[in-house]
This record gives C-alpha cells, structure tokens and sequence, in this order.
C-alpha cells in the first residue's frame, strides 16, 4: 500500500503552522465536499484524504508521532519498545488484527462513507483500578473517535445526521450552533468492554465549512461592505445578507473608512440557549474613484474649499 503524505494531500509543507493547516483544509474541503461533487468518486475519495490528513496533522500529539513515524504513527507506541501482552480485539473494525496491550492501547481505522465522512480512531483513555493481565476482569472498552463536517448552514440551523459506527447505525442531533472544533460525547457508543464491562465512549469532533461571505467570531458573524465616499458623507442605507435574508443596514452620515456597524441579533445562535444569537457586524470601505470629469472636479474642488473656510 502506498504511503500517504498528509502534508502533500494538504498542499501545506512540514513546518506548516496549526492556522496554515486549518486555512488549507477549509479551503480544499469546500472544493471536494461532496455538496458540491454530487455522484463524483473521485471527489468523494479527495475528500476523505483531506479529512482523514487533517484529523491528523491539526492534533499536535498525533502529528508529532506521524512526523516520526509517517503514516504508521498510530503504532508509535509499539515501535518505541512497549511492552506488553498481545490480546485480539474481535469485533473490532478490521477483526482478527492482534494489538499489544499495555497500559494504554491507540490505533486507527479510517473507515468513511458519503453519508458520514467521518474517520473512526481508538483514543487513548487512562482507567483507574487494577486489570487483570490474565483478562479475567472486566474492562472498559476503548474510546472512539470521529470526526464530522458540516456546512455553515448545517451549523446555523442544527441538523440530524445518520452515522454508522462498527456497524452500529445512529441518528444524531445537533443543536444549532455548534462551532468548529467542538467535540461531543455519546455515552457508551464507544468500544464494547471486555469480560462484561461497560462501553466506551463515542467522540465526534465537528468541522465546520468556512461561509462565503460571513467570517464567524465566537457567536458573531462578521463582514464588509464598500460604499462610496459621497455615500458615507451623506449617509445612506445599504441592502446588506444575513443568515435569514437581506436587510437594509442604516449609513449614518460621516461614516469613517473602517467604521463597525451592530446589526443585534442576526450572528449565530448560541449554542443551547434557543432564542439567543449573537450580532452581525458590518466593516465599511469607502470606495474613492480614481478617474473625475472636469465637472466633478470643479465640485471636488469647491467642496475642499468649503471644508478649509469652515475650520478657519
């Protein structure tokens, strides 16, 4: 099997940095996502190289093993000389493989569908209590981990998503306004325990696609718009988007280049707490023209004249 170069799926180098990263996997995951590629394979695939990179590389403990180890990092912890007691996890994704036990375990089966797109990883998880080497205890099962992308409308709305997790099918709400990043526990979705101990966990971190137009800043969206200079002496109203429809945005007369305009209440929702939602803010360029007629020249200059009288 050829070896996977996560940074090279990413289009980023080796000293990439965590927001390089991040920046690069927005941008070819809106390109790839399948939203946008409906029926081609061929995307789909890039789309799942793209997550199944970025789920790696933007986690600073699993990229430092992957940069040692390259695309078997998840065996780092066997390649660095543990010792242990090897014990066959059955029903495990890809059963029958054999792993060595010894305090933690951690390995990785990417496994994702259209519908999901999402990669399964066994987490490591610290247990408190004494195991027994023999198996003749009960265990906790593993932790999982996944991930899960989301457009930004998904995340403004709240969505349900059918996922499938070691065969196991599941229906999953999400709340809107959920945020890039977050991460949510499903109780006892986890690996099955051994000898009758209780499940693992399921953990889903979300990625949230980056909006066109709006940039997202905590529960506020943010975004430009550029009038002309005349507009912004004058004042004016200009039709500006929101989440829920356009609006017309009040210019107040003597607008400065730069100037923040509150829109209260049309950001995004705050995650649980319905009916709550941050604010829209609106940063204004002033647009100058670069080219006068003599006619709007003369006017130009008439109005410098004006402005130099009143100050004197």
């Amino acid at each position: 099997m050829a070896k996977k170069d996560y940074y090279s799926i990413l289009g980023v180098p080796k000293s990439a940095t965590t927001d390089e990263i991040k920046k690069a996997y927005r941008k070819l995951a809106i390109k790839y996502h399948p939203d946008k590629n409906p029926g081609n394979k061929e995307a789909e695939e890039k789309f799942k190289e793209i997550n199944e990179a970025y789920e790696v590389l933007s986690d600073p403990e699993k990229r430092k093993k992957y940069d040692q180890f390259g695309d078997q990092w998840q065996f780092a912890d066997q390649f660095a000389g543990q010792q242990g007691q090897a014990y066959n996890w059955g029903n495990s994704p890809g059963g029958g493989q054999t792993f060595y036990y010894e305090g933690d375990i951690e390995d990785i089966f990417g496994e994702a569908g259209l519908g999901s797109i999402f990669e399964h990883l066994f987490g490591q998880r610290r247990h408190t209590g004494t195991r027994s080497r023999a198996h003749t205890g009960t265990m906790r099962g593993a932790d999982l981990q996944a991930s899960l992308t989301l457009t930004f409308d998904e995340a403004y709305q709240g969505t349900e998503r059918l996922i499938e997790v070691n065969g196991q099918k599941m229906r999953i709400k999400l709340k809107p306004g959920v945020y890039d990043g977050m991460q949510i526990r499903i109780t006892g979705k986890g690996q099955q325990g051994l000898h009758g101990g209780p499940a693992g966990d399921l953990y889903i971190t979300l990625h949230v696609l980056p909006h066109h137009q709006f940039v997202r800043d905590g529960n506020d969206l943010k975004q430009k718009i550029t009038i002309p200079v005349w507009d912004a002496l004058l004042g004016t109203k200009k039709e500006v988007s929101t989440p829920t429809g356009k609006i017309l945005l009040t210019i107040p007369p003597g607008t400065q280049h730069g100037s923040i305009l509150r829109i209260r209440g049309k950001g995004m929702p705050v995650y649980n707490q319905p009916g709550q939602y941050g604010d829209m803010l609106v940063e204004v360029d002033l647009w100058v023209p670069s080219r006068l007629t003599e006619e709007q020249r003369r006017a130009a200059e008439q109005l410098k004249q004006s402005f130099e009288r009143s100050t004197v």
